[in-house]
């Protein structure tokens, strides 16, 4: 007759009707009190259930083993073996405990800096978003009327046309004004435009070899994609897999600035050098615009999110060509204003932007090699491309064969030539791979700075 609670013979034992149990009056009261159930079954039970039992007013007898000194000392062992067992379940339970409260612990700061980035991105579109609304002329803003929600999104009421798509607001007179007026300027300033006598002869770019290279991105990352050159500073831009895109002075040999924000690789990036602009499209379907600042960085002054693909290439003219099979990879404008080159995995293509057709095709590569890089010089006398290696053209007119001047090898070993940009009168080409490093390529012992070659 054992109470299941004490595991002792209970002093003044009651019966549940529901269980037939026996139990300590005093124990199971209080278990009743806090619980409401049976402490075995787990039944609903209360004191109405209980029926005391009558037992004889007797003295119990000493148990044997307390009537000894070895009796007493087991019974002490077994008990310190038992408080031993309870302390260390009780350890096993705070270790469990601990582990459960770090990973919450864990969870919630997690949670707080996801919540802090969406806060600061929401005010920053806020921001920019009343930045818009300013800077939008009267009589577009009349045109396509807008209504501002409280929460700072805004919800256009956009026409619909007679095939079912939505007519979008098109460019203002303002707009087409200043398009007009610059148009002419560009085209003054082109006829006028004479070839400098600074310019690279083509026996020099026919002897051009690698001078440097440069390790700019990350090792576990590597991979150079995109590439321009300011076009008065001797500063080379580079956009890579690892995200980054680096500016670099290459009289110094020195890394400008490092700039970050894209969130996928970089696959285009443009030098304006109006207002010192900077454009950079990536695989995260925006282009960012940045801006440099009075300390010689570049901070990032607005998003576009309009894509919903990845970004390919960036430039600053207009126009819809047709003509080659899969995507374009590279475009480059000439500066004469007459031609454009475009790069596909077919090779490249040449069109004349006063027609607003394809006069020429450049196959340098077979049909598994694609052309990844294409660039006009300056002066628009050199053309270079880039697939498998890297090659040079004089630029002709659209009746004459344009000749290939110089061929050279892609040595960073990948066979894959992302993108090449020529130096200020063609003085040297720099060229990035599908490795970190940039690569310039002039005469020997024209370079103003030591090759610099890091191992990985």
């Amino acid at each position: 007759m054992i109470c299941p609670i004490s595991g002792e013979v209970p002093a003044e034992p009651v019966v549940s009707k529901k269980s037939g149990l026996l139990f300590e009056r005093r124990l199971i009261e209080r278990y009743i009190e806090d619980h409401g159930k049976c402490p075995v079954t787990k039944e609903e039970l209360t004191m109405d259930d209980i029926v005391p039992v009558k037992t004889n007013k007797v003295v119990k007898p000493r148990p044997l083993q307390s009537a000894s000194i070895p009796g007493l000392l087991g019974i002490f062992q077994n008990e310190w073996d038992a408080l031993m067992l309870s302390n260390f379940a009780l350890e096993q339970q705070l270790h469990t405990a601990r582990q459960e409260l770090s990973h919450a612990l864990y969870q919630h700061d997690a949670a707080c800096r996801v919540i802090a980035r969406l806060k600061k991105e929401r005010d920053e579109a806020r921001t920019l978003l009343a930045q818009a609304e300013r800077q939008i002329p009267a009589s577009l803003a009349g045109a396509a009327p807008a209504t501002v929600v409280s929460n700072g999104k805004r919800a256009m009421e956009d026409e619909i046309g007679p095939d079912g798509k939505k007519i979008r607001p098109g460019i203002n007179p303002v707009m087409i004004e200043e398009l007009t007026e610059c148009n002419t300027m560009l085209s003054a300033q082109r006829k006028k435009r004479q070839v400098p006598p600074t310019l690279a002869p083509i026996d020099a770019l026919e002897s051009y070899t690698q001078i440097s290279s440069h390790p700019l991105h990350k090792t576990n990352k590597p991979g150079i994609l995109s590439m321009d050159i300011h076009p008065s500073k001797d500063i080379v831009a580079t956009g890579g897999i690892d995200t980054n895109a680096v500016l670099f002075d290459r009289p110094s040999g020195q890394i400008l600035c490092t700039l970050t924000g894209h969130s996928k690789k970089i696959t285009t990036l443009k030098f304006v050098p109006r207002d010192e602009l900077f454009v950079t499209g990536s695989a995260d379907k925006t282009v960012r615009i940045w801006r440099e600042s009075e300390n010689g960085n570049y901070n990032c002054i607005h998003t576009l999110k309009d894509h919903t693909a990845e970004v390919e290439a960036v430039t600053v003219h207009a126009a819809t060509f047709e003509g080659h099979v899969g995507p374009v990879t590279a475009m480059s404008f000439s500066e004469n204003g007459y031609f454009l080159a475009t790069a596909a995995h077919d090779g490249v293509k040449l069109w004349d932007l006063r027609k607003l057709r394809n006069f020429r095709t450049l196959s340098p590569y077979d049909s598994d090699t694609p052309t990844n890089a294409v660039e006009f010089d300056f002066t628009g006398n050199y053309l270079a491309l880039g697939g498998s290696d890297i090659r040079v053209y004089q630029v002709a007119n659209v009746k004459v064969e344009w000749n290939l001047i110089k061929t050279l090898p892609d040595l960073s070993g990948t066979g894959k030539v992302t993108s090449v940009k020529f130096g200020a009168d063609a003085k040297y080409i720099a060229v990035g791979s599908m490795d970190r490093n940039l690569r310039i390529f002039g005469l020997p012992g024209d370079d103003q700075m030591e090759e610099s070659n890091t191992a990985e």
